[in-house]
């Protein structure tokens, strides 16, 4: 089960770099990494590559754990995070258009497979 996790994690951070890669402006964008802060309504992630991007969430923007809404509330630094955003020039934050949380998974009970 460990070995299928690693390669569905693997294959997802593939195509997520390549598609932030091959990005065009004014298209959406997908930013994978790691919430680095969060002050009011402005997130820090940093990214898979070691990159710093700053989000804005307004009131369009959709906080989802798997399908369910979730508030910003949940969002914790150091968790794990998808950002769905476009991109702006001159290193300005982007606003989120949608921002995705780790499905937390249950863990089996002890003693049972």
């Amino acid at each position: 089960m460990n070995r299928l996790w690693l390669a569905v994690a693997a294959l997802v951070v593939v195509l997520g770099a390549s598609s932030v890669a091959f990005a065009h402006d004014g298209h959406p964008h997908r930013f994978l990494g790691t919430l680095s802060s969060v002050h009011g309504n402005q997130l820090e992630v940093k990214t898979t590559d070691g990159k710093t991007a700053v989000f804005i969430l307004d009131g369009k923007s959709v906080i989802q754990q798997g399908r369910a809404k979730a508030d910003a509330k949940d969002l914790k630094v150091g968790e794990r995070i998808v950002v769905t955003a476009l991109e702006v020039a001159g290193g300005k934050p982007m606003t989120a258009i949608n921002v995705q949380l780790r499905v937390v998974t249950p863990t089996p009970a002890a003693g049972t497979k």
